[in-house]
């Protein structure tokens, strides 16, 4: 996830560009990043949710996989939320201590971002990521308890959110809080408008999914999208404030956040 060598565009970037930008920055996936550019990173952002929508599929199949073969909910749950560290090598989550650490550390910005740039996790960190994972693990052992489906779809939902959150944070009006960095690659280079496009797209795409759940089901699939969205909104603006802009280890906090805030809204009610 790292920013690859590649020759100067000469012409504006592909559909097919910008889905390898995606799927090459925010996965482990063997897709390489043929062009690493402002118009590849534009296409590539807005095309997050797709790569949601790839890594939510694989966690749901594995933890469908593992309930065949006969375990339990709670261990089907813990492998995946597994599954989306492993594709990303654990980065989001990395990202989510290293942002509770700036955070909490009571620093200047130019302090609290070194902090989060150190290899290691202080107590505000470990803290939170303990939080989160635990959270999504009981969320998902509850879905797969009342019904296989809604377990995966939740697990799919979540991932798809976790990544809309990515394209929110990439519009227009977001600064960098560094001139380097993943984050300075792909801050501002989604046009607001486009990045809200997205959104209702992803909003109407979980409700209609939920439909085979019922009125409910499409309601509740509906407003974990929103939800997801406005509790990521409110870190990012926090982080805005406190840092300056984003950096890389704020997008990986911002996808387990909405991701975490999602799994909950789907199982209320349960």
């Amino acid at each position: 996830m790292s920013a690859p060598h590649a020759t100067p565009p000469t012409q504006p970037a592909s559909p097919q560009e910008g889905l390898r930008f995606a799927f090459g920055t925010l996965t482990v996936l063997p897709v390489p990043v043929t062009r690493w550019d402002r118009g590849a990173a534009r296409l590539g952002m807005l095309a997050a949710p797709l790569v949601g929508l790839v890594v939510g599929g694989c966690a749901a199949a594995t933890g469908l996989l593992l309930l065949v073969l006969g375990v339990s909910p709670l261990l089907a749950a813990v492998a995946t939320v597994a599954v989306p560290a492993v594709l990303t090598r654990g980065l989001h989550l990395d990202g989510l201590a290293d942002t509770a650490d700036g955070l909490g550390s009571g620093k200047p910005a130019g302090e609290a971002l070194q902090i989060m740039k150190r290899s290691d996790i202080g107590p505000f960190g470990v803290v939170t990521l303990l939080l989160a994972v635990v959270t999504q693990v009981a969320a998902l052992a509850q879905g797969y308890a009342e019904s296989w489906a809604r377990g995966a779809f939740a697990a799919v939902v979540a991932a798809t959110a976790a990544r809309l959150a990515l394209t929110a944070a990439a519009r227009t009006g977001v600064p960098a809080a560094r001139p380097e960095g993943l984050g300075a690659a792909v801050a501002q280079v989604v046009p607001a408008g486009r990045a809200l496009t997205v959104g209702v797209a992803v909003v109407a795409a979980a409700g209609a999914g939920g439909t085979r759940f019922g009125t409910y089901g499409a309601v509740q699939a509906a407003a974990a999208v929103v939800l997801s969205a406005v509790v990521a909104e409110l870190l990012l603006r926090r982080c805005v404030r406190r840092f300056g802009g984003v950096t890389g280890d704020v997008f990986g906090a911002l996808a387990e956040t909405a991701a975490t805030a999602a799994l909950v809204v789907l199982v209320l009610g349960g």
